[in-house]
Parts: structure tokens; C-alpha cells; sequence
């Protein structure tokens, strides 16, 4: 069975910028590469009553123009496009990545801590996929071509490691031939902030020790699977996803888990992946992990 990235496609920049994300990847894995619609109920307003193919035939054209400029990008890479049936684009999203190695969709957001704007079709992938979410934003992607050697950088949560969030990092970083950033971030004891006191340094400095120890033991087993990737191991004093956000500045790519969860009431994003998903100034990919 052919393997796809899946990219989904609106019309916006963010999408345009979400499918050249996307088409990258494909070439990366070997895969192709499936450009899809999900109907909203804001196509069958604007379509004319007296053409009821308009709006498709407007639809089709504008995957036909997201392919071609990826075909353009990436010559010998294999484009799908397809409208997906339904009225509920994110649900439409969820099963078609279903079938796919991978989705990206755009997001949008200003960036560092000075925004706070993610689609809701994106938080609703993001939260629910069973495949990793890669969400993108327009102006992520110029920088991204900018950047020389970026590094990918995922956040490790020390205490209970996961590995699917960690294979995927490494993963990416293999394939980009680049510099994986482990980023852990903690604070020490909350005793020592009460009333004002300031830990002593020399106390301070044994639990950095520690922290340093877990992250290396956390990354030990990959570190062998993947001896070519080059790892920084970086732990510092920080709420987890501030740690991350912190390190997004110059990364390609940002890694982050969220729990499986076996009810479906609300979104299933965990406070670090909400955060680092609206803050981080690099295309983020959100791990599902049981």
C-alpha cells in the first residue's frame, strides 16, 4: 500500500504554507504526497444555486493550483489531491489522515508568547489524530529556508519518557541531517520559593546534576538506534513548555507528545503541547502516545 503525507488545503497562506511543508516531508520519507479539501458548510453558502458544480469545480481548481506549485517545487513527486465528503472538516481531516503516515494543516499565530491564534480545525487534528500533526504557519516556512542546519528540537518529559515522541525526533533530525535539540525544563523544589526564599547555590547545582542525569538516561536508548544524529541535551531551569518555546527561536521543527485518551468529550491536549502549539516560532508536530 503507497504511503502519503497528507496536507490540508483551504486557500489560505497558512495552507499553502502547511503544504509545502508537507511536500518537503514526502520527499524526505519517500512518500507521496495526498493535497486535500475538507467541504465546510461556508462552500455551499457562497456556491450559486442555478450551478451547483461551482463551487466543487473552484474547489478542484484550487488543489490543482496547490499542486502544481509543489510539482514545481519537487518534480519527480507523487501529487494527489481530493475533496473529502462531509460537513465537519476536522472530522473529514481525522479519517482521511487515518490512512496517511502524517498530516499537515496551517495554523496561525503571531509567535514567542505575544500570540494566542490556532485554527480550531487544527486544534481539533492536533488534539485527536491518531497519526503526529504538523502545524504550520505561513511565515514559519520563509524562515525555515533561511535557516542553515536547524536544529529539531523536542520537548522530553524526564519522568515518563515517551517513546514515540522521541522516535519521531530523532527521525526527523536523521532525515534533515541535522542537530536534535532535547530540551527538558524544571523547576526546583517549590518549598524554596515560598515566602520569598532563594535556594542555596550549591543545593541548587545537585539537582541540576540530577535533571542532566534523567535526560541523559531518557535519550540513552535512542542515542544507540540512531548513532549519526548529533544530540545537545538540554536542561534547564524552566516550566516545560516555556523550555520548549524558549528553543523554538531557530529550530525547523518542534516536537511535542499528547496522551491517547479513551473518552471524547473536549480537546486532549495537555498544557504543554496547548502551549508550545501557540507559542513556538517553528512549524510544531504533535506526537500522539499512549
Amino acid at each position: 500500500m503507497r504511503k502519503f503525507v497528507l496536507a490540508g488545503i483551504d486557500g489560505s497562506v497558512e495552507s499553502t504554507a502547511a503544504a509545502q511543508w508537507a511536500a518537503d516531508e514526502a520527499v524526505r520519507r519517500g512518500h507521496a504526497l495526498r493535497l486535500v479539501h475538507a467541504w465546510t458548510w461556508e462552500d455551499d453558502v457562497h456556491a450559486d444555486p442555478g450551478q451547483p458544480a461551482q463551487v466543487r469545480a473552484l474547489t478542484e481548481r484550487m488543489l490543482a493550483d496547490a499542486a502544481r506549485q509543489v510539482r514545481s517545487a519537487h518534480p519527480g513527486l507523487e501529487v494527489h489531491t481530493g475533496v473529502l465528503p462531509g460537513h465537519e472538516p476536522a472530522a473529514s481531516l481525522l479519517a482521511a489522515a487515518a490512512e496517511s503516515e502524517l498530516l499537515a494543516v496551517g495554523s496561525l499565530g503571531l509567535g514567542g508568547f505575544e500570540g494566542l491564534l490556532v485554527g480550531s480545525v487544527g486544534l481539533n487534528a492536533a488534539a485527536r489524530c491518531d497519526v503526529p500533526v504538523v502545524l504550520v504557519r505561513a511565515a514559519q516556512t520563509q524562515q525555515a529556508d533561511a535557516r542553515d542546519a536547524a536544529e529539531v528540537v523536542v520537548g522530553v518529559d524526564t519522568r515518563a519518557p515517551a517513546d514515540e515522541v522521541i522516535d519521531f525526533a530523532f527521525q526527523e533530525a536523521a532525515a534533515r541531517g541535522t542537530v536534535l535539540r532535547a530540551v527538558h525544563g524544571w523547576t526546583p523544589p517549590a518549598v524554596w520559593g515560598y515566602a520569598g526564599w532563594v535556594a542555596p547555590r550549591i543545593e541548587t547545582e545537585q539537582f541540576r546534576t540530577i535533571e542532566d542525569e534523567l535526560l541523559s538516561q531518557a535519550l540513552s536508548m535512542w542515542r544507540d538506534k540512531y548513532p549519526d544524529v548529533a544530540v545537545v541535551e538540554d536542561s534547564r531551569i524552566a516550566g516545560g513548555a516555556g523550555a520548549v518555546v524558549d528553543a523554538s527561536g531557530d529550530a525547523a521543527l518542534v516536537v511535542v507528545g499528547r496522551h491517547r485518551r479513551r473518552h471524547h468529550l473536549g480537546l486532549r491536549l495537555g498544557p504543554v503541547a496547548h502551549a508550545v502549539i501557540h507559542h513556538a516560532q517553528a512549524p510544531v508536530a504533535v506526537i500522539p502516545h499512549d
